[in-house]
């Protein structure tokens, strides 16, 4: 097997789709991608090669690239022309993943304007800390939003335009389709200069405490995670003895997007990407296993994943063999601690296929690292080495840097890592130092580069002294047989400090006692982890809308 520096040195040697270049972000000097689209009106002008092919699918709607690049052009010029936006003004999207969704965020995107896409689970209050906040100049809006917020739009004077209004629009609005009105063959973009570096999207942290922080991200950051993707795969397929030839050619890509589109791995790592390279997304209404089942049969999708949680879910569902299912070439997730028992459930179901895990936040643009292929079979609980532009080191409660193999704060440094907190000067200045971001996550880096996420360090708990990382566990406990989902936090203790907590929801039909569970899990964990106290419950587990568990909620429910 080729080490990762011998086929970062083939990848990226002078003339290769990978090189690198290096240049000032922000006074720091940074390593980028050399050949990365410099914005997001690039990307949408390098959709028409695509032509006919493809782009949306949402179920029996259809846009092809090029219908696709017409709409979005035509709703950049109504931006501009009815609207009065201009490079710099925040645009803001919320809808559920809807076609229309795409084609509102390249439409502004290829005027400048910075998009604001809005969390679409949120109740009326948050969707309006987010317009105020961003201060949004334009609101796009599905019609459950906009009648969500029928009350407050007349106070925020923001013009709204309405996607899939059943009828006439609320008061005060404008339906989607009179804004668009007729869409040409001839329709170009109106004009606009914009730089890598320019502002290009405000993302909202997922707001699991306190109120949600705006992520101001730039052009580079978001067109730069494709060749991160990219990279990782074509990666693993060298390091696995294949050429470079094999792992440089066209391949046919059909995505299930489970995720949604208001968070970095729905838009950056699925959207973003397939524009540029040709692929298809098959949108879902709202997460069901079965219904993405029935969608990878009719659809031949190639790939699905969202959070480790979701592709459980469809790998142990009980129509799994009612489906077809053997156009997936690889199943992918991130955005949590992916169990290394979920590895073993893709080899038995789906032999062959190619298992992927990332590691990212919304403020690295998604991707820092990537577990592919032969790397995640021979690394399953990693998330795999950093992509070339991106450094990582581990640092102590001081910011000292700490030796290879120990824990401490994960610190990530690249052309990936946004700008900053909107309107957040104290909080940028507290998490983002000399180019660096201070991800709050607790993590180890093996002698060959390997990344290792051991936990949120505000999850890590501590009984008696001893360090417990709740990922751990929750591995643990997903290794037994009859358990569908799992959480670990900690429970306070008079003498210990903490004691280990596990909150856990059983398959459809399968049974296990706690005495049970804690036996299977002594064989497995040290016994100053094993939890002293398990719930089980039949419903599911509380998650934001990017499919993290809401560990405050638990513990809130539980403990009080």
């Amino acid at each position: 097997m080729k080490s990762l520096d011998d086929v970062k040195a083939e990848l990226t040697a002078p003339g290769q789709l990978f090189e690198m270049d290096e240049t000032e972000i922000r006074g720091v000097r940074t390593r980028v991608w050399k050949h990365s689209p410099p914005s997001l009106r690039s990307v949408l002008e390098i959709t028409r090669f695509h032509g006919e092919a493809p782009f949306i699918v949402y179920e029996d709607e259809r846009l092809t690239f090029e219908e696709h690049f017409r709409h979005a052009a035509t709703f950049a010029r109504r931006l501009v022309e009815r609207y009065g936006v201009r490079k710099g003004d925040r645009v803001a999207i919320a809808m559920r993943n809807f076609p229309e969704w795409s084609v509102a965020f390249f439409g502004a995107a290829a005027v400048g304007a910075v998009v604001v896409p809005l969390n679409a689970w949120w109740t009326a209050s948050e969707l309006e800390y987010g317009l105020r906040d961003s201060g949004a100049t334009v609101l796009i809006a599905d019609a459950e939003r906009a009648g969500r917020l029928a009350d407050v739009l007349p106070g925020l004077g923001i013009p709204t335009i309405v996607v899939r209004a059943e009828g006439a629009p609320p008061p005060g609005t404008d339906a989607y389709e009179t804004v668009l009105g007729e869409v040409t063959a001839d329709v170009t973009l109106p004009e606009a200069e914009i730089e890598p570096e320019d502002d290009a999207t405000i993302f909202y942290t997922s707001g699991t405490t306190g109120r949600p922080k705006g992520a101001l991200g730039t052009q580079r950051n978001i067109t730069g995670n494709t060749f991160c993707l990219g990279y990782a795969m074509m990666a693993a397929g060298l390091r696995a003895g294949r050429s470079l030839e094999e792992v440089s050619a066209p391949q046919r890509r059909v995505t299930l997007l489970n995720v949604p589109l208001f968070h970095a791995t729905g838009c950056h790592a699925i959207l973003v990407a397939s524009a540029i390279l040709g692929g298809t997304v098959v949108l879902m209404y709202k997460w069901n296993a079965e219904r993405a089942l029935q969608l990878i049969e009719r659809e031949r999708v190639t790939g699905f994943g969202g959070v480790p949680t979701m592709a459980w879910e469809v790998l142990t569902s009980p129509e799994f063999d009612k489906y077809d299912t053997s156009s997936l070439a690889t199943v992918s997730y991130g955005g949590a601690p992916a169990p290394p028992a979920l590895v073993e459930k893709i080899r038995e179901l789906l032999p062959d296929r190619v298992p992927n895990n990332g590691y990212g936040l919304t403020e690295t643009s998604a991707v820092t690292a990537y577990n592919s292929g032969i790397n995640y079979l021979t690394h399953p609980d990693s998330v795999g080495p950093p992509v070339p532009v991106v450094d990582v080191k581990v640092v102590d409660p001081a910011g000292e840097e700490l030796p290879t193999g120990e824990v401490g704060e994960l610190l990530v440094k690249g052309p990936n890592v946004i700008k900053g907190y909107w309107n957040r000067p104290e909080d940028t200045a507290q998490a983002f130092h000399d180019g660096w971001f201070h991800t709050g996550d607790l993590a180890r880096v093996d002698a060959e580069g390997f990344i290792y996420i051991v936990d949120r360090a505000k999850d890590m708990l501590i009984r008696g002294g001893e360090n417990v990382y709740c990922a751990e566990v929750e591995a643990a406990i997903y290794e037994h047989p009859a358990v569908a989902d799992a959480a670990v936090i900690g429970v306070p203790h008079e003498v210990l400090g903490e004691e280990v907590g596990a909150v856990v929801r059983l398959q459809a039909g399968m049974t296990v006692t706690p005495e049970e569970l804690r036996a299977f899990l002594g064989e497995r964990i040290a016994a100053f982890k094993v939890p002293a106290h398990l719930w089980f419950r039949d419903d599911e587990l509380p998650r934001n809308p990017a499919g993290k568990i809401l560990k405050t909620r638990l513990r809130a429910e539980l403990i009080g």
